[in-house]
């Protein structure tokens, strides 16, 4: 569809996220290496505002859920009536519509097997984090 794929990081100082955002683009960059048309980027603000500097003109968004999609519906109409970006919605694959990162570190953090749910890279790092 794409000559190049953007993955867009959002800077949000109000989330305490178990990694920094350099840590987050680093370990995205490292399991996307292989494909030579991705990008990663770091974003504050509205990603659309983003998507517009860039001169992206569509935003992916996977859906896990029929709940996901009301919510990024509305998101998508609001976008394209602020900058004419579109919005494309991907269905995830059933065999992990399940899962949410609070989910994953939940188990993890118990000790429970995450494995094959994440990259080896981010479970390596996960498991390191959080026994810390």
């Amino acid at each position: 569809m794409y000559d190049e794929v953007v993955v867009a990081v959002l800077i949000n100082i109000e989330k305490k996220s178990l990694f920094t955002v350099e840590e987050r683009i680093e370990m995205l960059q490292e399991v996307t290496k292989e494909y030579g048309n991705v990008r990663v980027e770091k974003f504050h603000g509205l990603l659309v505002d983003f998507a517009r500097q860039q001169d992206i003109p569509t935003i992916v968004k996977g859906l896990r859920a029929v709940s996901d999609f009301d919510y990024e519906l509305q998101m998508a109409q609001l976008n394209y009536r602020m900058s004419g970006v579109e919005t494309l919605f991907m269905s995830t694959n059933p065999e992990y519509s399940f899962l949410s990162s609070s989910r994953l570190k939940e188990i993890a953090r118990y000790g429970g097997d995450v494995s094959g749910l994440v990259p080896d890279l981010v479970l390596h790092r996960l498991i390191d984090r959080l026994r810390n």
